[in-house]
């Protein structure tokens, strides 16, 4: 449980992976502004991987113009997401969707290949069959590498992966629901968000672990949470600095017990508490992979020697409440 690679493979990705992936949905990103310098230092600091999305308002817009700067596109693995429901709820889970989200995203982007490609949600009344035929298709034509989905219950995969084997069809080789040391005690935005942590979630993780799929977690500090703004003295103040939909699904006692749990061992190894808490992720045994968006550069590197830190198995089930003290 002590060491980490800082990357990996994933099936039909043809570049390593970087265990962090830096997360786009951070408002600079967001209203469109040139993030130029931060972009390069993620890379600089042994990140290559980045998570987009179709609905992350002008994100893809920056890094396409961002990667046509550098002439860097090569040397990145680009993970986007399709079919988000529209502000109406209305779900888009299909073909013409799907497809012309693609479309938009690799203009943005300025490329002409996705390295993972996921839904952003599922919609449980388009059969699996459908969605598994579509994304071998763009599999095919050079558009996609890996596919998967976001928010998907370990169910659904299984079900899609149970029909692509029976028509010897590629299978989902990527997932990305909630998953970290909080535990998500609410839907942040409704419509189908899903999460693995936490101790009603124990099925969905030995699924993981049996399957050994990759988790791409997202919010896996909390939101927030244990981003080191928040102390668990202070606790009654979090909302100044977790937004609302933080607030929602991760503001409770059992995380802010977690939260002070992290302060304590944080301080006896000399780090710091998004550091412990992104260390307990990649002790799970889980084949993981952390989204962290941050406009501190330095932040990403940290984020990076957190996968060294010692941890042992008792340390990450006082972490995790699963036991009351440390020796």
């Amino acid at each position: 449980m002590n060491q980490e690679k800082t990357e990996n493979r994933i099936p039909f990705v043809t570049k390593p992976v970087s265990r962090i992936f830096f997360g786009t949905a951070i408002d600079p990103l967001l209203a469109g502004q040139d993030q130029d310098e931060l972009l390069d230092a993620v890379i600089e600091s042994g990140i290559n991987t980045l998570d987009m999305a179709r609905n992350y308002q002008k994100a893809e817009t920056v890094v396409g113009r961002w990667m046509k700067k550098r002439g860097c596109r090569d040397q990145l693995v680009l993970l986007s997401k399709c079919g988000h429901p529209t502000a109406f709820g209305r779900k888009r889970v299909s073909e013409r969707d799907i497809r012309e989200d693609y479309e938009k995203t690799a203009e943005a982007l300025g490329t002409s290949y996705i390295d993972i490609y996921l839904l952003h949600r599922d919609d449980p009344d388009v059969p699996v069959g459908e969605i598994v035929e579509l994304f071998n298709a763009m599999h095919q034509e050079g558009k996609i590498g890996a596919f998967g989905g976001s928010n998907w219950t370990y169910q659904r995969i299984s079900e899609a992966n149970a029909y692509a084997k029976a028509h010897n069809l590629i299978p989902f080789s990527v997932s990305s629901p909630n998953f970290g040391l909080a535990e998500q005690v609410e839907d942040l935005w409704g419509g189908g968000c899903v999460s693995i942590s936490g101790p009603e979630q124990a099925e969905a993780r030995a699924w993981y672990r049996k399957e050994n799929m990759p988790i791409v977690a997202y919010s896996s500090l909390g939101r927030g949470l244990f981003s080191g703004r928040v102390t668990y003295q202070e606790r009654d103040k979090a909302s100044k600095v977790m937004d609302k939909f933080a607030m929602k699904g991760y503001a409770c006692p059992q995380n802010f017990e977690r939260l002070r749990r992290c302060e304590i061992l944080a301080e006896k190894k000399g780090v710091s508490v998004s550091q412990i808490a992104l260390r307990w992720i990649f002790t799970q045994d889980l084949n993981t992979y952390a989204v962290i968006g941050t406009g501190n550069p330095s932040r990403m590197t940290q984020n990076l020697n957190a996968l060294n830190i010692p941890m042992t198995k008792e340390e990450a089930e006082y972490l995790n409440l699963e036991r009351e003290g440390l020796q």
